[in-house]
C-alpha cells in the first residue's frame, strides 16, 4: 500500500483530549485562516453505516479510469493515517502529510479541532495542492455536523446502508440517526441510495424533500454482469450506488463512461474487508464487523459462500476483538454458528468487550468463548487446528494482524470512529 511508518503522534496526540465532539463551526473557522482550502476542488460525499469505505473506493478508482485527477479521503485507517489521504492513486506520503499538519497544527490549537478535525484540514490542505479537480469524502460520524460536511458544494451524495451503530453520538434508532446522515442534503443535490429499511427509507425521502435534493433509488447490481474488484453479496448494493453517483456526475459534465466504470470497479480494492492472508502460515481471513449489521452481513455471506473465502465447511474458529462501545454480545451471537469458537481479545489502546462480560451477558455462549491476553496469543491458540482463522470485530485489530508479521502498529486513538 505504500505506506510509512511515521505514526504523526507529536502532531495528533495532543488534540487527542477533545475526544468527538461533533460540530462545524471550529473547522469552518480553521479553514477561514488557512484560505478555504476546501473551495479549491469540487467533492463527492458518501454517508451511512456499512459499505461508505467500498462505495468510495469505487468511485475514486472509476474516475482515475476516466482520466480524472481525483482524491479520496476514509476513515478509520488499519495502519497508518496516511491511507486515509489519496492523491491521484497513492497514499499521501508521509512528508507530505506531516507538512500539512505542521501547517494547519498552531491554527486547529486556537480552534480546539479534534484530532478528526485536524486531519480533515490537512487532507483538505494536500487536495488542494495537488490541484486535484474532484475528491470523494467518506463521512466520518453521522453525517449533519461532520468534519466533511464543511466542504461547501456537495451537488452529488450518496448513501451507503444506514443500522445501528454509534448510538451514543446519533440516537438510540435506525430512524434517529438517519435524520442525522441525511443532514448532509444540500438543496439542488443529487441523493443516491440503495434499499434501505422501510424506516430509514422514509427518513431519507422526507429529508431530501425538505431541503429540495433529488433523491433517486437504485436496485443492486448484478454481478455476473459486473467485475467487482471488492468481495462479497453486499457490493452489489454499493457498487450499485458508486454507479448512481458516477452517473450522476456525468450529468453534470464529468468525463465519465461505461468503459472507465468497469475499469475503475474491476481495480478497486478495500484492505480489512474479506481479506485473505496469512501469519506465520497460518490462514487467515479479515473483516472488520465492527458493527451488528456488519456482523450479520459477514455471517451471511461466509454461510452462503464459504469456498470463495477459503474456509472448510464446518466449525469455524474465530479471534473477535471489540471495542467496549459497540454491541459485543449481540455480534458475538451474530457472528457464531453452532460448534464455532471463538478468543476474545484486547484491542490495544481502547476499552474493550472482556471474555468475562461477554460470559455474563450471553450466558448460553460460554462454552464457545475463550480468552487471550494479546492478538499474537489468540492466533496461536485458535490456529493450533491449521484452519483459516476469521479476524473480526474491530478495524483496529484487523490493521494489527494484517501487519503483526511486519511491525508494530500505532494505536489509532481512542478518539476515532471504528
Amino acid at each position: 500500500m505504500g505506506i510509512e511508518p511515521d505514526n504523526f503522534a507529536d502532531l495528533i496526540e495532543p488534540f487527542s483530549r477533545r475526544g468527538v465532539d461533533l460540530g462545524l463551526d471550529r473547522l469552518q473557522a480553521a479553514l477561514a485562516e488557512l484560505g478555504n482550502p476546501e473551495r479549491r476542488f469540487a467533492a463527492v460525499q458518501v454517508a451511512g453505516t456499512n459499505g461508505k469505505g467500498s462505495i468510495c473506493t469505487l468511485v475514486h478508482q472509476a474516475l482515475l479510469a476516466a482520466g480524472i485527477r481525483a482524491g479520496l479521503y476514509t476513515s478509520p485507517h488499519l495502519v497508518s493515517w496516511t491511507e486515509r489521504i489519496r492523491l491521484g492513486h497513492d497514499p499521501i506520503a508521509a512528508p507530505c502529510l506531516r507538512r500539512h499538519l505542521e501547517i494547519a497544527a498552531p491554527i486547529a490549537q486556537r480552534h480546539q479541532l479534534t484530532p478528526f478535525e485536524l486531519v480533515t484540514a490537512a487532507a483538505f490542505l494536500a487536495f488542494a495542492a495537488a490541484d486535484l479537480e474532484l475528491v470523494v469524502l467518506e463521512v466520518g460520524l453521522g453525517g449533519r455536523l461532520d468534519a466533511t460536511t464543511c466542504h461547501p458544494h456537495r451537488p452529488v451524495i450518496g448513501f451507503a446502508s444506514v443500522g445501528l451503530d454509534h448510538a451514543e453520538f446519533l440516537g438510540p434508532d435506525p430512524a434517529t440517526i438517519a435524520a442525522e446522515k441525511a443532514g448532509v442534503l444540500q438543496p439542488g443535490a443529487v441523493a443516491i441510495s440503495a434499499p434501505q429499511s422501510p424506516e430509514v427509507a422514509a427518513v431519507l425521502s422526507d429529508s431530501a424533500a425538505a431541503v429540495g435534493a433529488e433523491l433517486r433509488w437504485v436496485e443492486p447490481l448484478d454481478l455476473n454482469q459486473w467485475n467487482l474488484g471488492l468481495s462479497g453479496a453486499v457490493q452489489a448494493a454499493n457498487g450499485a450506488v458508486a454507479l448512481g453517483l458516477l452517473r450522476a456526475l456525468k450529468e453534470r459534465g464529468w468525463p465519465v463512461n461505461d468503459p472507465a466504470i468497469r475499469r475503475g470497479f474491476a481495480a478497486a480494492r478495500w484492505p480489512g474487508r474479506l481479506q485473505q492472508l496469512s501469519w506465520h502460515g497460518l490462514p487467515l481471513l479479515l473483516d472488520g464487523a465492527h458493527n451488528l449489521p456488519a456482523a450479520l452481513a459477514l455471517r451471511a455471506e461466509l454461510d452462503a459462500h464459504p469456498e470463495r473465502h477459503g474456509l472448510a465447511s464446518g466449525p469455524r474458529y474465530w479471534l473477535l476483538g471489540m471495542l467496549a462501545n459497540k454491541q459485543g454480545p449481540e455480534i458475538v451471537a451474530a457472528l457464531l454458528a453452532p460448534g464455532d469458537r471463538a478468543w476474545i481479545v484486547p484491542v490495544p489502546g481502547h476499552a474493550c468487550w472482556s471474555l468475562e462480560a461477554l460470559t455474563a451477558a450471553s450466558p448460553r455462549l460460554a462454552s464457545q468463548l475463550h480468552s487471550a491476553p494479546s492478538l499474537e496469543a489468540g492466533l496461536a491458540q485458535a490456529g493450533s487446528g491449521l484452519q483459516r482463522v476469521v479476524v473480526a470485530g474491530s478495524l483496529y485489530l484487523v490493521g494489527r494482524a494484517a501487519t503483526s508479521e511486519q511491525a508494530p502498529v500505532a494505536s489509532p486513538g481512542t478518539s476515532d470512529f471504528d
